[in-house]
């Protein structure tokens, strides 16, 4: 039987850190960089009140993330021997919800709207593994957690970890 795996849109397939970064210089003037967010919390990431939440409030947002390294191809092979879900949390933030929709559309065209799931709450997932880069959708899975890196989980060593594409192609094989 052919083993499963969800696999989180926003800060794993989709370079979040970079859209941000780009969103707050044009919205509030200051140039940050990747290394400027390491370790932050992120509802404190800025010094401006709610700045994170009018970002990812913006209508475009979630539509034009940039896709992260390797991970069109990466996930294109990881279909020959697992049944890949796409697993994102859409109801935080609603517009999110169709520009998500159209971003995979048009990256990743190659997955059935079947095997979509946007969700509110990722403990309905029943996968064998699980990348994500957020603890609070690992911590609880039941399956194999994969922690993919992110700004805010560089503290964090509980879960396996994986640091790009490259190293979860790497570590997926070990299960084939």
């Amino acid at each position: 039987m052919r083993k499963s795996i969800a696999i989180d849109m926003d800060g794993v397939m989709a370079d979040v850190e970079a859209q941000i970064i780009t969103y707050y210089e044009k919205q509030y003037g200051k140039k940050l960089t990747k290394k400027d967010l390491e370790g932050a919390v992120e509802r404190q990431l800025f010094p401006e009140e709610n700045a994170l939440l009018n970002i990812l409030h913006t209508p475009g947002f979630f539509r034009t993330l940039p896709v992260m390294e390797n991970a069109i191809e990466t996930i294109q092979n990881l279909m020959t021997d697992f049944d890949v879900y796409i697993v994102s949390a859409a109801m935080e933030f609603p517009l999110s919800l169709k520009e998500k929709y159209d971003w995979l559309e048009e990256h990743f065209p190659f997955i059935s709207w079947k095997n979509i799931v946007l969700c509110g709450d990722k403990s309905i997932i029943n996968t064998d593994f699980m990348i994500d880069d957020h603890s609070k959708n690992l911590d609880y899975f039941k399956g194999t957690p994969i922690m993919f890196h992110a700004f805010h989980n560089i503290h964090e060593n509980h879960h396996k970890r994986v640091n790009n594409w490259n190293e979860v192609a790497t570590l997926m094989q070990e299960y084939v």
